[in-house]
């Protein structure tokens, strides 16, 4: 699997709109048949970042970026590159596993 963690410093007028600027692009990655899971999160110490969880079969991030919906969501002159202050910082990293596991040191029961 691999798995993706990207963080997006939004300009703080656009910040709440942010899931709207973002949507059409995230409906149309889940909706890829290799994608895992694909979901946001706001940072609760910076409300101007999103930080955005993502992962897809060994095989998947490859068409993914290789999308028009990525390349349109990336582009320049996108909506979403116009409501960032900076370049997102990732982490993309294969690693073993399918899906989410239980957390070992801690059990609620």
């Amino acid at each position: 699997m691999i798995l993706i963690v990207v963080k997006f410093n939004v300009k703080p007028e656009l910040a709440d709109q942010w899931p709207e600027i973002t949507r059409e692009f995230t409906e149309a990655t889940r909706a890829e048949p290799k994608n895992k899971w694909f979901e946001w999160s706001r940072s609760v110490e910076n409300p101007n970042e999103y930080v955005l969880v993502e992962a897809f079969d060994d095989d998947g991030a490859e068409p993914h970026v290789n999308s028009d919906h990525f390349k349109k969501a990336t582009s320049a002159d996108g909506p979403m590159a116009q409501a960032l202050v900076s370049t997102p910082k990732i982490i993309s990293r294969q690693i073993e596993g399918d899906d989410w596991e239980e957390m070992g040191e801690m059990k609620i029961s």
